[in-house]
């Protein structure tokens, strides 16, 4: 079986930073801060969309100034990695000694992602991955159709992990198997909209998954 995993809020306890970044870029450049719920919202979208999201009565040249004002201030927080999920070491690691292969489908960049699984010595630990600047955003499934062709694999012979609605709708879409986590960025009574397979408390559930 193929494992997709989201990277922020799935694996990695990323939305407090998330949230802090973008609150300040706000700030830094003098237009109103969102709130946190709506953050939380737009985590799982490509970064310029995102952006268009919360701000969407900017001109274009200021939504681009908030991305790069972002990123800036997520690099700055990135200094020190983000915790992961308790349980995902060790789950992982499971999946991979019964012979599962392991891949990423995330919202950030190509750079920000390499960053961090060098950061945290996991760059091995993931057969493939897919970023939002290499494809297209999420909802959009093509992510999930090119690591589908990756590993030359059904969708019905992979399932995807995540914690957002973005998540859950592009897997959806391809009737790929789904699976939820309750303790991401939304709520998983959003999440269950999308008919998921499970909505895990913690991520050592998955293990019991069809009897993983």
């Amino acid at each position: 079986m193929l494992f997709i995993f989201d990277w922020d809020g799935t694996l990695s306890d990323s939305t407090a930073r998330i949230t802090q970044a973008m609150q300040a870029a706000a700030r830094d450049l003098a237009v109103a801060v969102p709130a946190e719920a709506d953050v939380h919202n737009i985590i799982g979208l490509a970064l310029p969309v995102a952006v268009e999201v919360l701000f969407p009565a900017l001109s274009d040249a200021l939504r681009a100034d908030i991305q790069l004002q972002y990123s800036s201030n997520y690099r700055l927080l990135d200094t020190r990695p983000v915790d992961l999920f308790a349980g995902v070491d060790e789950t992982l690691a499971v999946l991979r000694q019964k012979g599962h292969q392991l891949a990423i489908a995330t919202s950030k960049s190509r750079a920000g992602l390499d960053r961090i699984l060098s950061a945290q010595s996991m760059a091995v630990t993931f057969d493939a991955t897919r970023c939002a600047d290499e494809t297209a955003s999420k909802p959009h499934p093509q992510m999930l159709h090119e690591l589908l062709q990756h590993f030359s694999v059904a969708a019905d012979q992979a399932v995807m992990v995540g914690d957002t609605t973005y998540d859950m709708e592009m897997a959806k879409v391809i009737d790929m198997p789904r699976i939820g986590v309750a303790y991401g960025a939304h709520h998983p009574d959003r999440l269950k909209v999308y008919q998921p397979e499970m909505v895990l408390d913690s991520i050592d559930q998955l293990l019991l998954w069809r009897g993983v």
